[in-house]
């Protein structure tokens, strides 16, 4: 008797899955299930947030890290790429980016979409990046 390799059992497992998934009828119209899919996405998405680092009291600032904030813990990244965090909350960065001796401070700031600014012709844009 011989011994089925893993290659079969592979193939034949995707063949199963695909005659599985094609006999399952759909529950909805494609319009319908987008907005479903809509959704879902906006009700589990993280909320975005930056770590700002502020130079003084109020006399400059910059970005330094981006996060996710999922239910139970979040993760970041700085903006020079070298730095990855995975937290239990967001503030946890904070004491990472904070630096007393510089008079630098760290705070949380929350993405908000509306608060968004259009872009003028003098602002750098993902076009000028990709160049």
């Amino acid at each position: 008797m011989t011994e089925p390799n893993a290659k079969d059992e592979t193939s034949a497992n995707a063949a199963t899955t695909s005659r599985a998934a094609t006999s399952i009828r759909p529950l909805c119209d494609e319009e319908t299930f987008a907005r479903i899919l809509t959704e879902i996405v906006a009700d589990e998405a993280p909320r975005l947030f930056a770590v700002v680092q502020e130079y003084g009291e109020r006399a400059d600032a910059r970005i330094a890290a981006w996060g996710f904030a999922f239910p139970g813990h979040a993760e970041l990244v700085s903006t020079d790429h070298t730095c990855r965090m995975v937290l239990e909350r967001p503030e946890n960065a904070l004491r990472g980016f904070r630096r007393e001796d510089d008079h630098v401070d760290a705070r949380i700031v929350w993405h908000d979409p509306d608060r968004v600014t259009a872009l003028d012709e003098n602002d750098e844009s993902e076009e000028s990046d990709a160049a």
